[in-house]
């Protein structure tokens, strides 16, 4: 069964940094790229950054680039999202996802139930 567990998440500022984890199991997680999609609370959902299995190649959206980046840990089946320069529209459910493919840009598979990162007060 394929498990994917979000931590990392938390309360942070604006301007402030955060990294999120997660970890992969129950499938061959070198073989397949690895995906970050977001929700913020009464939005639909937005992917914010991909990485294929080999090559490392990774991509991200205008609204994140620059400011966002997407790492994996093949040893420990673990894919990380290191967030700077957070701004007031980054608090959001982060999900991590996997893919059918090595490359992203495919279809997506399964999902973790996501890391929060709140709005701060």
């Amino acid at each position: 069964e394929v498990q994917l567990v979000e931590s990392g998440g938390g309360l942070v500022q604006p301007g402030g940094s955060l990294r999120l984890s997660c970890a992969a199991s129950g499938f061959t997680f070198s073989n397949y790229a690895m995906s970050w999609v977001r929700q913020a609370p009464g939005k639909g959902l937005e992917w914010v950054s991909a990485i294929n299995s080999g090559d490392g190649n990774s991509g991200y959206p205008d609204s994140v680039k620059g400011r966002f980046t997407i790492s994996r840990d093949h040893a420990k089946n673990a894919l990380y999202l290191q967030m700077d320069m957070l701004r007031p529209e980054d608090p959001a459910l982060y999900y991590c996802t996997n893919s059918q493919s090595p490359y992203f840009g495919m279809a997506l598979d399964s999902w973790g139930h996501g890391a929060l990162v709140p709005v701060s007060s």
